[in-house]
């Protein structure tokens, strides 16, 4: 058996997410307990309590990070460990700590920054995203590329066989989502997302990120860390670097990760954090390999015994 363990991304959150462990176990409050003092806000309040924070990008991205990674500390604790790692591009900065790549203090304090830039980068209604279900790669691209004379629209997530989401401004993203609709496509679904995530509308995002990092420690990975820009391990902390810095504007390629993981042997995915967006991904691009997921008491002994039975 080789588990990967594959990190929630924006929009998996909820009120809620992480009580049931916060209240059982001291280790997954330790966590919580340590975001809030690095960011001064009280995070389980932010997780917990209906409030208008959660879905604000700035605290969304923390948020998700500390969840993840306090239900990460869970299982290490349990003594479930990761032969590989990946997240779906927020998720990637918890694959990072997991790897030793970034300290928790600094992805946490950096993902509220990343979040604040890409609020920032495109005024709040400009932008959009739309899921397109049932129509392939170059289909899609040839849309956007035909609606682009309205503004920016480009692919944005290569999620899974039969969709893709794209983004862009507004006007555009809509022009390409009835394109689509004439060339075939099953659905197209707009998406409740604060920004055209993962575009080239994104580069102040980036350019401002650069200059971040360059503030931070990063270290060379101790475990094989998978790209969702290039869908490769990365070699090396000067790639991570410069990828940390590209992913907000380039395409998240996640079903080319999954595949990417299934090469290096992994049989066994644990997707650990809020939601099960990850597994719904996983389960369209191979259905021979296990999927799992942690984010409450019940997931949790659930993966555990199935753990156990494919140990036995």
């Amino acid at each position: 058996m080789k588990i990967a363990f594959v990190y929630s991304g924006q929009g998996a959150q909820y009120f809620g997410m992480g009580q049931e462990l916060y209240e059982k176990y001291s280790v997954v409050r330790d966590v919580f307990d340590q975001a809030s003092e690095f960011l001064d806000l009280d995070m389980a309040k932010l997780c917990f309590e209906e409030n208008d924070s959660l879905n604000q990008t700035t605290y969304t991205q923390p948020a998700i990070l500390t969840v993840s990674l306090a239900i990460d500390a869970l299982l290490e604790e349990k003594g479930i460990k990761p032969a590989v790692v990946a997240g779906l591009s927020l998720g990637e900065y918890s694959a990072f700590v997991k790897a030793n790549v970034l300290s928790f203090k600094e992805a946490v304090q950096l993902v509220k920054k990343r979040g604040q830039y890409m609020t920032d980068a495109v005024p709040l209604g400009k932008g959009a995203m739309s899921a397109i279900m049932g129509l392939d790669r170059q289909t899609i691209k040839d849309a956007c590329e035909e609606a682009s004379i309205l503004g920016v629209v480009s692919p944005a997530n290569y999620n899974m066989p039969g969709q893709i989401a794209i983004a862009g401004i507004k006007e555009a993203v809509e022009k390409a989502g009835e394109i689509l609709l004439e060339k075939g496509a099953k659905r197209v679904v707009p998406l409740q997302v604060s920004g055209p995530f993962h575009t080239q509308l994104l580069e102040p995002a980036s350019i401002q990120l650069k200059e971040a990092i360059t503030a931070i420690s990063v270290h060379e990975p101790t475990l094989p860390v998978v790209s969702n820009t290039i869908a490769e391990v990365f070699k090396d902390k000067e790639k991570i670097k410069d990828m940390m810095v590209k992913q907000v504007m380039s395409p998240v390629y996640w079903e080319d990760s999954v595949r990417t993981m299934i090469d290096l042997g992994v049989d066994t995915f644990i997707e650990v954090g809020p939601g099960k967006t990850l597994s719904s991904f996983i389960k369209k691009i191979d259905k021979t390999v296990t999927i799992l997921n942690v984010e409450n008491e019940k997931t949790l002994e659930k993966t555990m015994k199935k753990l156990a039975e494919l140990e036995a």
